[in-house]
Parts: C-alpha cells; sequence; structure tokens
C-alpha cells in the first residue's frame, strides 16, 4: 500500500505537493469514492484511482535533458498556442519540466514524469548548482562582482552567495560575457542580479544543471538521462 499522492505523482500526472492540493479539493476518486485524506494509502496494482475525471495508469518513469531555445515555454501547453518544451520531445508519457527557464532563456532544462524525482530537484532545502552564461551590457567592475558573490538583496530578499567570473569584455560593444553559479531558483534571479548591479542580460543561456552540460546537443534537441545520471541527481539532491 502506498499514499495515494505519491501514487499519483509516480503516475506522472504531477508533482506530489500537486496531488496533495488535488486530493483535498475533492479531485481524486478512488474506486468510485471522493477522498479528500491526505494520509490515504491505496494499492497501485488493485485500486482504480481517477484524477479530475481521468483514471490514471503507473507509468514507467522517463527522464530527458532538453536543450531548450529561447522564446519556448517552459510548461506542457500554452493559451497563446506558442511553443511550449514538451512539443521537443516525441513521447506517449505525460511529461513536464523539472522548474522553469524563462520564455527568453535557452539551454539546459530537465523533465520527467516521475513527480517525486521533481520534487526532490526542485526543493529549496537540496542545493543543486546550476551554471548560467549572460551576456550583459558594459563591463562589470570587480566591486560589483563581489557584491553577488556575497549575496546581493532583492525585492523577495536576499540571493545566496553565488560564483561569478567575467570571462570576456567587448570595449567597442561596451558589453560583457558572465558565467554565473547559483543553487537558488528565484524567478528571474539571474536576470535581477545582474540588473541590480547596473548590467542588464541581453542574452542568458543555462549552460550546467548540476554534473550535467549540453555538450553534443543544438538547441531543440534533447537525450534521455542514463540511469546512472539518474541515480546521481537524486544522491546529490539529498547529500
Amino acid at each position: 500500500m502506498e499514499r495515494l499522492q505519491k501514487v499519483i505523482a509516480q503516475a506522472g500526472i504531477t508533482s506530489r505537493r500537486k496531488a496533495e492540493g488535488l486530493i483535498t479539493s475533492g479531485k481524486v476518486y478512488v474506486n468510485g469514492s471522493k477522498v479528500t485524506e491526505l494520509g490515504t494509502k491505496v494499492d497501485p496494482s488493485n485500486d482504480e484511482v481517477v484524477v479530475d475525471g481521468v483514471p490514471i495508469n503507473k507509468e514507467e518513469p522517463v527522464y530527458f535533458l532538453l536543450y531548450k531555445p529561447a522564446s519556448v515555454i517552459s510548461a506542457v501547453s500554452d493559451e497563446f498556442d506558442r511553443k511550449v518544451v514538451t512539443d521537443y520531445i516525441p513521447t506517449e508519457q505525460r511529461i513536464y519540466p523539472i522548474g522553469r527557464l524563462d520564455y527568453d532563456t535557452s539551454g539546459l532544462l530537465l523533465l520527467t514524469n516521475d513527480g517525486d524525482f521533481a520534487n526532490l530537484l526542485m526543493h529549496p532545502k537540496y542545493k543543486i548548482k546550476k551554471t548560467y552564461i549572460a551576456k550583459v551590457e558594459g563591463m562589470p567592475l570587480r566591486e560589483n562582482v563581489k557584491k553577488l558573490e556575497r549575496g546581493i538583496t532583492l525585492e523577495d530578499g536576499k540571493t545566496a552567495p553565488a560564483q561569478v567570473k567575467v570571462t570576456k569584455s567587448d570595449k567597442k560593444k561596451n558589453t560583457s560575457i558572465v558565467e554565473i553559479t547559483i543553487h537558488e531558483g528565484k524567478n528571474r534571479q539571474v536576470r535581477r542580479m545582474l540588473e541590480a548591479i547596473g548590467h542588464p542580460v541581453l542574452k542568458l543561456k543555462r549552460e550546467q544543471y548540476a554534473f550535467l552540460h549540453l555538450r553534443g546537443l543544438n538547441a531543440g534537441e534533447f537525450r534521455e538521462l542514463k540511469p546512472h545520471e539518474v541515480k546521481q541527481l537524486r544522491e546529490l539532491a539529498v547529500t
């Protein structure tokens, strides 16, 4: 027997946390009866679980790494019919992105149908490093770089210390390339950090997620994660 929210998450419907919301709001039925208790346990092999009117089938977990192009939505659908990240991965499984990259940001994004895995990687207490390459206006001074390294106050609080390196500057064009590594996931965080020191972002790419990188992929291409990579990510999250 397993907790109902875990069974829903493992079926690839949503994360475990969101599954709890579906249960408490009365959208989940087990063997024809509405269930709103979070502690409810079910037998995934024999009990019929229906979420929002749709019976769930336990799917094999799948894990993908996508090189997200810019001008693509980090979602499974879009009300304005814009391109979404799942358009790039042909699969019968109901996958969704782990976290998000802004519409204008390109780079490494993970997708899965494993809600437990997604929840683990997105939980703020697990400090998984993410490295971004930003093209910015101007040439950041060392004292401003140090502010980012120490942590800088934004409207939603102070950021954790970051690793920051200015790798290239172009005096003629008045632009620089900045490499920045963070482990948080505040909304548009890297853009806001760089704007806060007076260097608006012109272009942004997530180059690395933990030990994963984009080498060998072009924008719009994807690959499946290898079993040892999934295992390593799980281990990394809980250490």
